[in-house]
């Protein structure tokens, strides 16, 4: 899972909170960890891969990219299997190798290597989760900028300044500011962990707070986009309106299932370390929601990799193609194909799914007016199908 108390946990003398929840159970926590990234990164490739009913994979044959939101999707899918390996790296060396882990207990310890391994993995999971964390509001700002016509596949080179060098920056700089002086001897106190722990929930806070504000706003221009193209707004219009809405609102569903517990688990553990008996009795309670919140985690965090690519292309299934020549011929089939029946939507149409004969119906409609909004709808509605990037 991602929590800032697996880099707290490799200081020798960490405190007396994070040190409550590490060491409750941890076979049985490591193995809920294993198990939960395992499957996710599983099912997280199977939904990526190509499959051989209409399916679509980037950048197999010279034609013209797909728009940056769909890009997106793509990359948060590829920062949340990463981030998935990373949790069963660490929590199979800490069930195979227990001496590794017990050196880390062990203040000015001559061997580095159980601290180099702590630091690091811990790091690689923050990092690439963190990652996910911009992308997916890069995501929000993308489909917002998308329907106002103010955004192009070349804004994807902003993203990746803005998303990459964010989440180094704020990664690298948290670390910094908790292991200083050194991993060995880190500074005891609140004041010293706060950046630390500001830097990984800064991310997580935007996209809970800033994304359904965007989303509520992409969904109100779509609308006034759908009843502006004609006058009039259709069966076919409301549903792909509908259909839109309930994409985005199941997005923020699984951010908030998946990563909500790790705001109330932080919360409570603060809380805890602010009190000068964290075992006293009164403190049952809120010792008892900590570790179920924690356990949570370990079994939500991961988990959200595979129902994210749930949520942003719904369940493609298993039949994978894995002939190359096969899916270079179905691309061009399709290309030919769209670009006859409507020459303004089909690059568009190019790289999507499957969609829905109301969709199709609905980008014909939106021919007379002009290339803009064909893609802007063309756009939001990729991935409602069973996409495949």
């Amino acid at each position: 899972m991602a929590s800032p108390r697996l880099e707290t946990f490799c200081c020798p003398n960490r405190d007396a909170s994070t040190e409550f929840v590490i060491t409750f159970q941890p076979l049985f926590f490591g193995a809920i960890c294993i198990g939960s990234a395992t499957l996710s990164l599983i099912f997280s490739i199977l939904q990526i891969l190509p499959k051989r009913r209409g399916y679509r994979r980037l950048g197999q044959y010279p034609l013209p990219k797909p728009a940056s939101s769909s890009r997106i999707l793509f990359i948060i899918s590829i920062c949340d299997i990463l981030g998935c390996a990373g949790i069963i790296v660490r929590s199979s060396i800490w069930l195979g190798l227990p001496n590794l882990v017990r050196g880390i207990n062990v203040a000015n310890n001559s061997d580095m290597w159980p601290e180099v391994f702590c630091v690091g993995s811990a790091m690689w999971i923050q990092l690439f989760f963190s990652a996910s964390f911009w992308w997916t509001f890069c995501y929000a700002v993308d489909v917002f900028l998308v329907v106002r016509r103010s955004a192009g596949i070349s804004t994807i080179i902003l993203y990746h300044m803005i998303t990459w060098g964010l989440a180094v920056l704020l990664c690298v700089e948290g670390v910094a500011m908790l292991y200083y002086t050194s991993i060995s001897s880190c500074e005891n106190g609140l004041q010293h962990a706060i950046p630390h722990y500001i830097t990984t929930y800064a991310p997580l806070m935007l996209v809970l707070i800033v994304n359904p504000t965007l989303f509520a706003r992409t969904v109100s221009a779509v609308t006034a986009l759908l009843k502006g193209r004609q006058g009039i707004y259709t069966k076919n219009e409301r549903r792909l309106g509908t259909e839109i809405k309930i994409r985005f609102f199941k997005i923020m569903l699984v951010f908030f299932i998946c990563w909500l517990p790790n705001i109330i688990n932080e919360s409570l553990l603060f809380y805890l370390e602010m009190q000068t008996d964290i075992k006293a009795s009164d403190l049952k309670n809120i010792r008892n929601t900590a570790l179920i919140t924690w356990f949570i985690m370990g079994i939500l965090n991961p988990m959200s990799g595979f129902l994210n690519t749930l949520a942003f292309h719904g369940w493609t299934g298993f039949d994978v193609d894995c002939s190359l020549q096969r899916r270079r011929e179905l691309a061009w089939d399709s290309a030919s194909t769209s670009a006859a029946n409507n020459p303004i939507v089909g690059s568009t149409l190019l790289y999507q799914s499957h969609v829905q004969e109301a969709k199709n119906m609905t980008s014909k409609n939106i021919k007379g007016n002009g290339q803009p909004a064909s893609d802007a709808i063309s756009v939001l509605s990729e991935g409602n199908g069973h996409t495949c990037l």
